[in-house]
């Protein structure tokens, strides 16, 4: 129908104003859409909205414990993120508007489904279940939008909710994230804090990784030297070995365990999120903690006398007599006793068999066994312990290599080598959880910047994960219905601290939580970029820490020397939302310029910028000062690897106490390319480098590492090529000043001068040996006289 034509100028008026407006003011106004994670299955709009505030009840069936203890939860989350105080709940009969808890069997069915009716009187969580209640009042809770113009909760404001129907159930059942505390040990406040955060995105299943070659995290009364001395180790490095015990006046050990009053509170406290822990106790391989601790266990007379440090595979598998056994039932009969969980992980990855080809002993029993070949020990082993679970009501689960002739149907495998193990298991008529390498491994990085918390040098990008597709669509339905569910992997070997372990969880669980609960077609990946602001903004306000990734601005310059000038481009790894900068010094805001295009600005300059969207900033501040001077500045993680072989972005190990650089090598081949270097505008060659203990066990992958040979009575050099590591030699840097510093060390500046146009720079560290390492932590080519000076640690 053609508008009458009198409306035609304010029509157009409006259209072009829509046109020019920010894409922060149109999602503000887009805000009012819902913004849930995971994506419910169906979702239908009603006219009005219901008006919270602190006069409304919390109303609960009578003697229903269940339906109380999701009522003061949604209680707490309203009164820690939106400053809203309600009354405690109650079954009393209320006059005026309600949230109202109630017992019934949502439309879509199962155990976690629930029917959440929302209108302006009031709203309905409708579920047969405690699961079900629950993550009806967290859609609740997250379809209540955060005040952004103030950092703390406020109860003054008064809240709407829009007026809805959902109706809402899972893909999967099983919905999880595996939690290494072995590596790195998280106290238990801070698995608490892990749980919440699952907790908020509908996932349910705390994978917890508890045994290891380098620890022993379960205290187990019957056998107490497991957390005596396999919960213990030195770390690694020059620093650690320094850092004296006021006690012992011997390096301090790290580590630490749980014994059964934690463990029962953190079952409790995850079961109260339908969360379920899975504890894994790790054979026969990845035993060596325990192996210290009884040497006894072992297939070998002899074993290392303290637990290392070393991350990788130890060839230090358990024997196979009866007396392991014996002793492995007792561990089992105390995690059993403590994890009501229906599953049990053993483990059953990376099994070197050598130990057990080399033994006698061994071999006598396998062939009294009837087993001709390791992999049938290892078959062996992992069945025995799984029939043992089995007998006592639980299910047994093993990595895919579990998947072996034999295996019982009770048996779940994890299929990390990909999705293959998992259809496999499948075919054979085993269930199986899809924990894929590398996409669902929440230890890689989410980008190249240097800013990326220390991981496995390869990158996934949360939208490289949310596209992560569990069920190949040729799957025939039966086969399917074999498929549990989805689990990411937060590995712990280079997440040191909490900050790092979060900050490489979050947002990631979201995307895998929406992989594992919406259905395939309502994943929408800009719709994804647009809801995860509001998540964001609840992490936030609940103290979570998280990766700022997607949002965060980054810089691409090309500087003009003649000119003095510089073009630099902008952008966001998502795309979502509005640049805005300022070049006055001043911190951008929603009335700042837009960046639309590359900016010329003349050096130096300053320039600050934040992604904007949903009416206020949605990623941290950007803010660099570019010059001439430092145009040629380099870190590692902006150079090129020579090869990525095996690729890390590993944290120097010192200080003991702060923050600690992070270096991107390839450890079996440290060497890197700086490309493109502009030699007509450098008169020198600065480098900063630092050392890291070559704490890798990769077998004889080490034998192939090979270094150039230092000068004769040196302590080594940094070499730099020119035009490929077979060049000719541009400049030698002495390690010597940096031998002693466990830090970050700047080396004496080398002149470059006489050589013109622009080359690759091959960086080789010539070294007597692996340990330590050298790494380069940053290089810069400038016209400045050559000085020198040390960065302490």
């Amino acid at each position: 129908m053609t508008p009458p034509t009198h409306l035609l100028p304010a029509l157009l008026a409006a259209t072009l104003a829509l046109a020019l407006t920010a894409p922060e003011a149109r999602a503000t106004n887009g805000a009012a859409r819902p913004a849930l994670i995971p994506a419910p299955v169906s979702l239908r709009p009603l006219p009005g909205r219901f008006a919270l505030d602190a006069r409304v009840r919390l109303r609960v069936p009578a003697s229903d414990a269940g339906a109380l203890r999701v009522a003061g939860y949604l209680r707490g989350l309203l009164a820690r993120t939106r400053g809203l105080r309600l009354a405690a709940p109650t079954s009393s009969a209320t006059d005026g508007a309600a949230i109202r808890f109630l017992r019934h069997a949502a439309p879509l069915g199962g155990p976690e489904s629930y029917r959440l009716r929302i209108g302006p009187h009031g709203a309905t969580i409708e579920a047969a279940t405690d699961a079900g209640l629950l993550y009806g009042a967290i859609s609740l809770w997250q379809l209540l939008p955060i005040d952004t113009t103030s950092p703390v909760p406020t109860a003054a404001t008064r809240r709407f909710l829009p007026a809805l129907v959902i109706d809402d159930a899972p893909r999967f059942r099983w919905r999880g994230l595996l939690l290494d505390s072995v590596r790195h040990y998280q106290s238990p406040a801070v698995i608490r804090r892990f749980i919440d955060a699952m907790a908020l995105v509908k996932l349910n299943v705390l994978h917890w990784h508890l045994t290891d070659d380098q620890g022993w995290r379960l205290a187990v009364p019957r056998a107490p030297r497991l957390t005596a001395v396999g919960a213990w180790r030195l770390p690694a490095g020059r620093a650690a070995a320094r850092d004296l015990d006021p006690r012992t006046h011997a390096p301090r050990l790290y580590g630490g365990f749980y014994d059964a009053r934690e463990v029962r509170a953190l079952v409790a406290y995850a079961a109260a999120r339908n969360v379920t822990l899975v504890p894994e106790i790790e054979m026969p391989g990845h035993a060596l903690a325990a192996l210290v601790a009884y040497p006894r266990l072992a297939a070998v007379a002899t074993v290392p006398q303290a637990v290392p440090s070393d991350w990788g595979i130890y060839a230090y598998p358990f024997n196979i007599d009866e007396a392991t056994f014996g002793f492995l039932d007792q561990v089992m009969d105390e995690v059993l006793r403590l994890f009501p969980s229906p599953y049990v992980h053993i483990g059953g990855d990376e099994v070197d068999p050598a130990q057990w080809a080399a033994s006698p002993e061994v071999q006598e029993r396998a062939r009294a066994l009837g087993i001709a070949d390791p992999g049938g020990i290892a078959a062996y082993f992992e069945q025995r312990m799984g029939r043992y679970l089995i007998a006592h009501g639980r299910r047994p689960v093993g990595w895919d290599e579990t998947l072996r002739p034999g295996l019982s149907r009770r048996a779940v495998i994890m299929s990390w080598h990909g999705t293959t193990g998992a259809i496999a298991a499948a075919v054979r008529g085993n269930d199986a959880v899809i924990a894929a390498w590398p996409t669902l491994y929440f230890d890689n990085r989410q980008s190249d910047g240097s800013f990326e918390p220390p991981g496995r040098g390869r990158v996934v990008r949360l939208r490289d994960l949310y596209a992560f597709e569990p069920l190949p669509e040729h799957l025939p339905a039966a086969l399917r219905a074999h498929i549990l569910g989805v689990q990411g992997n937060a590995w712990s070997e280079y997440l040191r601290t909490p900050g790092q372990l979060f900050e490489m969880s979050f947002p990631r669980a979201a995307a895998l939580a929406e992989i594992g609960w919406s259905p395939r077609g309502r994943r929408d990946w800009p719709s994804f970029e647009r809801r995860l602001v509001s998540l964001e903004r609840h992490y936030r306000r609940l103290g979570i820490d998280y990766s700022p990734t997607l949002y965060r601005v980054r810089s691409y310059a090309r500087y003009d020397r003649q000119k003095a000038q510089a073009r630099i481009t902008l952008r966001t790894q998502g795309g979502y939302g509005r640049i805005r900068y300022r070049l006055d010094g001043g911190t951008p805001d929603t009335h700042s310029p837009i960046y639309r295009r590359p900016l010329r600005v003349d050096l130096p300059a300053r320039l600050r910028a934040a992604d904007f969207a949903q009416g206020a900033a949605i990623g941290p501040l950007f803010d660099r000062y570019f010059s001439l001077a430092t145009a040629q500045h380099r870190s590692s993680q902006q150079l090129t690897l020579c090869s990525e072989r095996l690729p890390l972005n590993v944290e120097d190990d010192a200080p003991i106490v702060g923050s600690r650089a992070r270096f991107l090598l390839d450890i079996e081949n440290p060497c890197w390319i700086y490309p493109h270097a502009d030699l007509d505008a450098a008169q020198r060659l600065r480098v900063a480098v630092g050392q890291i203990p070559f704490n890798f066990q990769i077998g004889a992958d080490r034998d192939d590492i090979h270094l150039p040979a230092p000068p004769p009575g040196s302590a080594g050099e940094l070499q730099v090529r020119l035009d490929g590591c077979r060049g000719p030699m541009l400049a030698r840097l002495p390690l010597a000043p940096a031998v002693a510093n466990d830090g970050v060390t700047e080396l004496a500046a080398v002149p470059i001068g006489g050589v013109h146009g622009r080359h690759d720079l091959c960086l080789r560290f010539a070294e007597r040996g692996l340990d330590p390492m050298w790494a380069i932590d940053w290089i810069e080519l400038d016209r400045r006289p050559p000085t020198s000076r040390s960065l302490a640690p």
